[in-house]
C-alpha cells in the first residue's frame, strides 16, 4: 500500500538522520520537537477554554 511506512522504512530514516545529525544533535532535535508539540497541545487547550468562557 503506498504511503504506509513500515518498521523496516522508519529505521532506515531513522538511521540516516543519525549518519546526518549525529546522536547529540538528533537528541536536541527530538527535545525540541516534543517541546514544540507541548506548547502547541497546551494553546489549542487553553483557546478552548477560552471560547467555552465567551459562551
Amino acid at each position: 500500500m503506498p504511503g504506509k511506512l513500515g518498521l523496516p522504512e522508519i529505521l532506515l530514516i531513522l538511521a540516516v538522520a543519525l549518519l546526518i545529525f549525529g546522536p547529540s544533535k538528533l537528541a536536541d532535535l527530538g527535545k525540541g520537537l516534543g517541546e514544540g508539540i507541548r506548547n502547541f497541545k497546551s494553546a489549542v487547550k487553553d483557546g478552548e477554554e477560552g471560547r467555552e468562557k465567551k459562551s
